[in-house]
């Protein structure tokens, strides 16, 4: 397993105090550098996508977020991906642009870095299975890769495909999933400014078990549309298959946009348990990022379209 020492884990206090650091440091023509992930171009510190949070709500630790989570490739238990994920080797790392485009090609993720801005982003994550955390997330937006694959007028939707290595993946070794893990967007979603490609959080490069080396972030959407480890980037005309959509139609929609008044058949999303707090939370509509996308889904019927 990838280890990181608590020495070199930055705590929540020190961590908002770097950004402070940072910020002034930027407004006087010096960088700061702290991983690989953070040398692509600056921090972007006047996000305006940073305020979107209650007062109430708090970064989860790093400890809760890289040993607590969903990542099937790895094995189903919410520690298998910390624990299992050791032989992943997500270095280099390239992404294939495909599809109806008019610049289809392969993209060094190290010349990506070089060509955006990596910025801050605190989203929420809402898990469907009614559990959910704060997040620090260092990333940019997905739309600056969509500019470079300069999509056709017919490309009204997004495919998103997780790399297949059963020999580093354990959990690509047993038929639990038709691998590789695949998910979509629509065109308008994916091109929303909320919508980033993550590289790293808490100010490091992405783990193996986050997602390394890089993934989607969609913060309005259950956990499992934000794929992690990406290699492809199909633009496509027609909805594209999404893996959990496929396998269960009516548990998991296409969409999945977080939603309080639509239930899963197991699990109530009416509340929800925030990681590190005892007492459940109610889930709010669009995990709390309504009034940026709610326009996209003006005269949609939400149960429907689930």
């Amino acid at each position: 397993m990838m280890k990181i020492l608590p020495s070199e884990i930055t705590p929540y206090k020190n961590y908002i105090n770097r950004r402070k650091f940072i910020k002034s440091s930027v407004a006087a023509g010096v960088f700061i550098g702290a991983s690989t992930t953070l040398k692509a171009s600056h921090l972007a510190e006047d996000n305006p996508f940073n305020n979107q949070l209650d007062e109430n709500d708090k970064l989860n630790t790093f400890e809760d977020i890289t040993t607590y989570n969903n990542f099937y490739e790895f094995g189903m238990g919410k520690t298998d991906p910390s624990e299992n994920s050791g032989n992943f080797n997500p270095k280099p790392w390239s992404i294939s642009l495909e599809g109806l485009i008019n610049n289809p090609q392969v993209l060094d993720l190290e010349k990506i870095l070089n060509k955006v801005t990596i910025e801050d982003r605190v989203y929420r994550l809402r898990c469907v299975e009614a559990w959910s955390m704060v997040i620090p997330w260092q990333g940019f937006p997905l739309s600056e890769i969509i500019k470079i694959a300069d999509p056709l007028s017919s490309a009204k939707f997004i495919q998103f495909v997780t790399v297949f290595r059963p020999e580093e993946m354990p959990g690509q070794k047993r038929r639990l999933l038709p691998w590789p893990y695949v998910e979509g967007l629509r065109m308008d979603e994916a091109m929303h400014p909320l919508t980033i490609l993550s590289t790293g959080l808490y100010g490091h490069d992405l783990l193996n078990q986050s997602g390394a080396p890089i993934r989607l972030v969609v913060p309005w959407k259950y956990g499992f549309k934000s794929i992690k480890s990406v290699t492809t980037i199909k633009f496509v005309d027609k909805q594209p298959d999404a893996t959990w959509s496929m396998l269960a139609p009516s548990e998991y929609g296409f969409y999945s946009n977080v939603n309080n008044n639509v239930d899963h058949p197991r699990w109530s999303q009416g509340t929800e348990r925030r990681i590190g707090e005892f007492k459940r939370r109610k889930t709010l509509m669009f995990n709390g990022y309504e009034e940026e996308v709610s326009y996209m889904y003006e005269g949609m019927d939400l149960k429907k379209y689930y």
